[in-house]
């Protein structure tokens, strides 16, 4: 494709492959764009199968449409596990490649008032975003060690789902009347299989993390604090690619869905939720460690009292805030390499007060003493002067 005329070929000059994926097919569109002249163009979009063939006719059709000389660059949403193959055979070549939340992508093209929801244009769009936007930061694959932890605690968080789901029906069939035997054997044989699974993920998680003997002994010192266990610290661990993308305790906080939005305007002003726009798995898993901790882990009973004391009809608010505090305090523990001090409070900053008393001389510090009554006198009847 011939740029448009308008259009320099200098460092302002950018181009980018927009891709919407789906299970059999995705769709392709490459853009060009100039962002000293604000004028851009593209080529039609295109489909290939979501395949190896199809990865490879993309890449040379991209080569062929882009302008030589100039980084070309790929963007994508990531559909599922759909996206996977492809972004690791861009990554194997050499590619960079940009990974972007759906929400984002909307939102850009919300605002650049693109209203047609199709694959052909939001493929378009992706491009688009991908020459416009310069703060995005290249896709890179986890750890092997990663990924295979995240598949097994996903695993075993399904078994647990499934355990409760047979457990709930065989309690349901235990208030039937005129149940089935066939039908109860069947749902205990069900839940007799998953609890040998779940088991057996469990040892697998085990056996995953002994492999890497750093890691295990970071986890296990994580887990030391009183409310969650290794399995919870992993889980987190996992979904994180143990903190290599995290740069802060926002971004953290943001990743996992537990930051509160505000939705104030002029006298409205409606409650504050979480936004639970980011990863469900690590809140799942820290649920019930943050009830555990609300009662067993000193700093978080205290927190969680505050809370509640504030909020007494909506304790799930201070449920909510403990999660939160557990998540950080991992990401705390595993970036400072120290072990858990259950005593240790929060650094206390020192006010103005605080610093005037801590510099003053030992003959200011005396204790109050009632004034003098110049009007009493001693035993023999002499004033105190």
């Amino acid at each position: 494709m011939k740029p448009n005329s308008q259009m320099t070929l200098d460092k302002y000059f950018r181009q980018c492959v927009g891709i919407d994926i789906s299970k059999d097919k995705f769709t392709a569109c490459l853009y060009m764009y100039d962002m000293a002249s604000d004028a851009g163009c593209c080529t039609e979009s295109i489909d290939f199968p979501n395949n190896r063939t199809g990865f490879n006719q993309m890449v040379k059709w991209s080569r062929k449409e882009a302008q030589k000389g100039f980084p070309l660059v790929y963007l994508m949403e990531p559909t599922g596990s759909y996206y996977e193959p492809l972004a690791y055979h861009l990554h194997k070549i050499g590619q960079t490649l940009y990974v972007v939340l759906p929400n984002k992508a909307r939102k850009f093209c919300e605002y650049e008032g693109i209203k047609t929801k199709t694959d052909a244009m939001d493929a378009r769009c992706l491009a688009l975003m991908g020459c416009k936007n310069r703060k995005l930061r290249p896709w890179e694959p986890p750890l092997p060690i990663y990924r295979e932890l995240r598949q097994l605690t996903r695993l075993r968080a399904d078994l647990v789902k499934m355990q409760t789901q047979m457990l709930n029906h065989i309690e349901s069939i235990d208030h039937m009347e005129n149940v089935a035997l066939e039908v109860r054997k069947s749902y205990e044989k069900l839940l007799d299989t998953i609890e040998k699974q779940l088991e057996k993920s469990e040892k697998d998680i085990t056996a995953k993390l002994a492999q890497d003997k750093d890691l295990k002994a970071r986890v296990e010192r994580i887990a030391t604090a009183k409310g969650i266990r290794a399995l919870t610290v992993t889980c987190i661990v996992a979904e994180t690619q143990g903190f290599h993308l995290i740069g802060n305790r926002k971004q953290l906080t943001s990743f996992a869905g537990l930051d509160v939005k505000a939705r104030q305007s002029g006298k409205d002003d409606p409650k504050h939720h979480i936004t639970k726009k980011g990863n469900a798995h690590i809140r799942a898993a820290l649920y019930m460690p943050a009830l555990s901790a609300a009662h067993c882990n000193r700093q978080m009973a205290q927190a969680y009292g505050r809370i509640c004391g504030k909020h007494p009809d909506a304790k799930m608010i201070g449920v909510t805030a403990i999660m939160r505090k557990m998540l950080l305090l991992v990401y705390s523990l595993w970036k400072s390499g120290e072990e858990y001090d259950e005593t240790r409070d929060k650094t206390h900053t020192p006010q103005k007060k605080d610093l005037e008393l801590a510099n003053a001389p030992e003959d200011c510090l005396q204790p109050n003493v009632e004034p003098i009554d110049w009007n009493k006198t001693d035993e023999e009847g002499n004033p105190p002067f």
